[in-house]
């Protein structure tokens, strides 16, 4: 580990003359990457300068110990010693931590995806329930949310919604929550009182940028049609929705959210891009079996991840056998007690697997 550290402690430096330079900053591009790099490396310096200096603290409590015949100064050196070795471990399992490999795509916006699931209107009523959870989540971090696309049913739910969250590390804490939601609750139209299962299932993926996905719009078929549902004046009067085919693939997106059809054909494409680059991901994956295994859970949407209870106030996420019993405030998105918790447990996790 050390080794590794005086390397990176190396790089760093030449970092910070590099993003000093006059002729770096002059080319933003560039000037930019290596601010990230930077960036993303000060944690782990300021974790490795803090060890050097405990360890500097342990030998001079050391050699005070050994040298000393004063039994007050004794004394003050052991203290100081248990201290220093207390601290240290923990800064040392801190650097073990920072030093895991970083998901590229943990910086990056996220498109989610909720589809009701098993349960008919219930379960798109549940769908609805939960985008509000991530938008009043996403409000809470000061993230910004847009809708893509949605289809409503006649009584408020959701079948089906997309939707983005842009905001720096969503991808890193929001990964978490792909998966199979469970809901168990009474449903408004049930007469008898008799609690029912529906199930909601949630996709969230890393935004594509134009450089992660090379798109080829001679193998995109764009249809234009009349918008229908819930909507505008314009809707059902003009050609806005926007229904794109990537042929290779067969993948198929619609958008009739806005009155423009360029806007509808960019949020689509948007979407494809994003669901290309989550096709060439899983490859990656299924290729690195062994690391998809120490993640919590496979990210599979096939996966039951968390169960709602409505009569209990219940919150189970099956992966981390974590139970709380809040609904109301996870579903008024406070997530962050969950979200830490599978991401200790992932770390917890690959450092198990790196030795």
């Amino acid at each position: 580990m050390f080794d590794r550290l005086n390397e990176l402690e190396t790089k760093f430096a030449e970092l910070s003359e590099q993003i000093s330079d006059a002729e770096v900053i002059a080319d933003n591009a560039r000037w930019r990457v290596l601010m990230k790099e930077h960036s993303d490396l000060t944690p782990v310096m300021d974790a490795y300068r803090q060890h050097k200096s405990l360890s500097e603290s342990i030998e001079e409590a050391k050699e005070l110990l050994n040298e000393s015949s004063d039994e007050d100064l004794r004394q003050l050196a052991k203290d100081e010693l248990k201290e220093a070795q207390a601290e240290i471990e923990k800064v040392a399992e801190e650097l073990k931590v920072l030093l895991l490999p970083k998901d590229p795509n943990d910086d990056k916006n996220v498109i989610v995806e909720i589809r009701g699931g098993a349960g008919g209107d219930e379960a798109a009523l549940f769908a609805y329930n939960l985008y509000r959870m991530y938008g009043y989540y996403a409000e809470k971090r000061r993230w910004k949310t847009e809708i893509m696309s949605v289809n409503e049913n006649e009584i408020g739910g959701f079948k089906e919604v997309v939707f983005m969250i842009q905001g720096k590390g969503a991808y890193s804490r929001l990964k978490y929550e792909s998966g199979v939601h469970r809901v168990q609750r009474v449903p408004e139209t049930e007469s008898q009182g008799r609690i029912h299962t529906s199930t909601v299932t949630v996709a969230v993926l890393p935004e594509a940028e134009d450089v992660d996905v090379n798109l080829d719009m001679n193998d995109v078929r764009v249809d234009v049609y009349r918008s229908s549902g819930n909507g505008g004046q314009s809707v059902n009067t003009t050609d806005s929705a926007v229904r794109v085919t990537h042929v290779p693939t067969g993948l198929v997106v619609a958008c009739q959210d806005e009155k423009s059809q360029l806007k509808n054909k960019d949020k689509a494409l948007k979407i494809l891009r994003t669901k290309l680059y989550d096709m060439e991901l899983e490859k990656q994956q299924s290729q690195l079996s062994a690391e998809r295994r120490s993640q919590v859970g496979t990210g599979d949407r096939s996966e039951r991840i968390r169960t709602y209870n409505y009569p209990q106030s219940r919150v189970t996420d099956h992966r981390i056998g974590l139970t709380l019993h809040r609904l109301d405030a996870v579903l008024a998105g406070d997530l962050d007690e969950i979200l830490d918790t599978c991401i200790t447990h992932d770390q917890a996790k690959k450092l198990q697997g790196e030795g």
